[in-house]
């Protein structure tokens, strides 16, 4: 069955592209398709491509502060990072940048590149051919920091699960680490220690102006239930006792009836927590770098008081954003409302039907083909340019998951996640539209500012 597409077609650059369209899209495989209105650059005034970059792929501008470093500035009402070299810059990222590790991925990778030296400097090539200048979450950053050119970079450290991997009572759960009850280990006093003594891997690091910040963690269990569930765990356990101090020194009469107010204090109590110590060592040991605190995931989109709480620590909120396919105003409205910080995507992308994979991981929305992968790029990206306070994106991953990789967990086994495929071919038909708008980014954001009168030059 042939996507349902309307249809106008406009010439852009060598490409064409469609105009504003419906897309056929499903949650996952087996469940109802359903069309979404899908816009494009074709939908806006002929933009032209992005000149003029300094080396990290910013825009010189009077009005950024150069400082030597990655570093977030807003100019009028719009947020930006600004480059070591003081250009205005968005992250326009990919994620987990790294080789295939399997027998399969192996031998490919050595037929094809012959070593990983020559890996890395043609992936890195290939993306800034794309648009992309930053290399997100779980990339080779080793490799990928002797190449040139060179592309900019986060780092995630993982600090509460490699902590609780160390302590024991971890598990495995899809996308992320499990903890008992949904309680991490945020209150054990040693903690504290881990945390300094796991970021001393930032000493040799701090002085890198290509990277932009360091992540926490990934997609901790936040939610209002965080009070019962520490109440519920053994009474020894620091979880516990610091549930149960909290709960008596704001209720010392009566401890029973827990209010709704109360399940929100104490998620902003232990968020508080958790950033303060993570924060503390990676300011420690990477002054110049920003803090990209943890990535939050959808189990609290509604929950102002995380957002606030991120807001006094971490220099952006950064959120792995799925089962939207257009960014939601009231989200992104809210999310800034309370943290007063800049945002940026972490996680995003859309899996083909067409690509021969079982898709039946991950949360990501399915399409029917990599053009509309392509096609969800430019309508999802859009949103986020068009607020204004968005900084960045990160389609989320480089290479399809691979399913004779037995060692992930069950949401990265069997899905068309990649801009390359598991054995390194591009996905051209999704990238040759995803290209475009990489291209334009500069010239959308003057677009939509002199649309709203808010000029960001």
């Amino acid at each position: 069955m042939l996507p349902r597409t309307t249809i106008a077609l406009v010439l852009l650059g060598s490409l064409s592209l469609h105009a504003e369209s419906l897309t056929e899209v499903a949650s996952k495989p087996g469940q109802p398709w359903k069309e979404m209105a899908t816009r494009s650059l074709a939908d806006l005034p002929e933009i032209a491509v992005d000149a003029g970059h300094d080396e990290f792929g910013g825009t010189p501008s009077a009005k950024a502060k150069k400082t030597g470093y990655f570093h977030t500035q807003k100019i009028g009402p719009r947020w930006w990072l600004v480059t070591p070299s003081g250009g205005l810059f968005i992250s326009t990222g990919v994620n987990a940048i790294s080789q295939v590790d399997t027998k399969g991925g192996r031998v490919v990778l050595k037929e094809k590149f012959g070593s990983m030296e020559n890996w890395a400097t043609q992936t890195v090539q290939m993306l800034r051919k794309y648009g992309f200048n930053t290399a997100g979450a779980w990339s080779d950053a080793a490799a990928l920091s002797g190449t040139t050119p060179k592309i900019a970079q986060t780092r995630l450290w993982s600090f509460m699960s490699d902590y609780g991997k160390k302590r024991g009572g971890t598990h495995m759960e899809a996308g992320h680490t499990g903890y008992p009850n949904d309680c991490p280990f945020i209150f054990d006093p040693e903690f504290v220690t881990f945390c300094d003594e796991h970021a001393q891997q930032l000493d040799a690091l701090k002085d890198d102006p290509w990277i932009i910040g360091h992540f926490s963690d990934n997609e901790l269990p936040w939610s209002r239930k965080m009070l019962e569930n520490y109440l519920t765990l053994p009474e020894a356990d620091a979880g516990h006792i610091a549930a149960a101090a909290w709960l008596k020194k704001r209720h010392a009469e009566n401890q029973k009836d827990i209010t709704d107010e109360d399940r929100a204090a104490f998620l902003a109590f232990a968020m508080d927590r958790y950033l303060s110590v993570t924060g503390a060592a990676i300011h420690k040991h990477a002054p110049h770098h920003l803090f990209l605190g943890p990535r939050l995931h959808e189990i609290i989109f509604e929950l102002p008081e995380i957002f606030a709480t991120v807001g006094k620590h971490a220099d952006i909120v950064c959120v792995n954003y799925y089962r939207a396919w257009s960014p939601k105003k009231e989200h992104l409205d809210m999310w800034h409302r309370e943290s007063g910080k800049p945002l940026m995507m972490t996680e995003f992308y859309a899996k083909a039907e067409n690509s021969g994979m079982g898709n039946t991981g991950g949360a990501g929305w399915l399409v029917r083909t990599q053009k509309e992968r392509g096609a969800f790029y430019q309508n999802f990206t859009l949103g986020l340019l068009e607020s204004g306070i968005c900084v960045g994106w990160h389609w989320h991953r480089y290479a399809d998951n691979d399913p004779d990789d037995k060692k992930v967990d069950p949401s990265n086994r069997d899905s068309n996640k990649g801009i390359v495929n598991n054995r390194y071919k591009p996905y051209t038909f999704m990238l040759d539209v995803v290209k475009p708008l990489n291209q334009r980014v500069h010239g959308l954001i003057r677009s939509f500012d002199l649309k709203s009168n808010t000029p960001s030059k």
